[in-house]
């Protein structure tokens, strides 16, 4: 009998382990659902970029390359900008902290600094929002030649 009850206290101690851990799994991979709220996707935000891709053509290493990238938001819900970033640090994204509105517009400024670079570049900003489907990526594409 002792078995037995042993049996069923191990079985359901590892059921709910199981449990636990399906429920933990399910809020971390959706980091966003918990810093945005669930919009229904036909009133989400979307986001409309005038030019995702920025060709800087060619500069001298060591030189800086600044440009704003320009969205509006034509969904019916504001959008939330969470978080901005590139994948090096030699490339910092500035974009906007408040809402930006249904209709309005709004601005992503990404300087690409050279230093220490050669050849061609495609620095990629990723842009994490509230935005359905997900911001697209921004990218800084050109030429780094060597300082004579």
């Amino acid at each position: 009998m002792k078995k037995l009850f042993l049996i069923a206290l191990c079985t359901a101690a590892f059921s709910a382990c199981q449990n636990k851990s399906v429920e933990s799994s399910a809020t971390t991979t959706d980091s966003t659902s918990a810093e945005t709220p669930l919009i229904a996707e036909a009133d989400a935000p979307k986001i409309k970029v005038e030019q995702a891709v920025y060709e800087f053509g060619e500069i001298t290493q060591g030189e800086k390359v600044s440009y704003t990238f320009k969205f509006k938001n034509v969904g019916k819900t504001p959008l939330i900008i969470t978080n901005a970033s590139a994948t090096c640090g030699c490339t910092v994204p500035e974009y906007p902290k408040e809402p930006v509105k249904p209709g309005d517009s709004g601005e992503i400024k990404v300087t690409f600094d050279s230093t220490g670079k050669l050849g061609l570049q495609d620095k990629i900003v990723t842009v994490i929002s509230n935005a359905n489907p997900k911001f697209e990526e921004l990218h800084l594409v050109g030429n780094v030649k060597e300082r004579k």
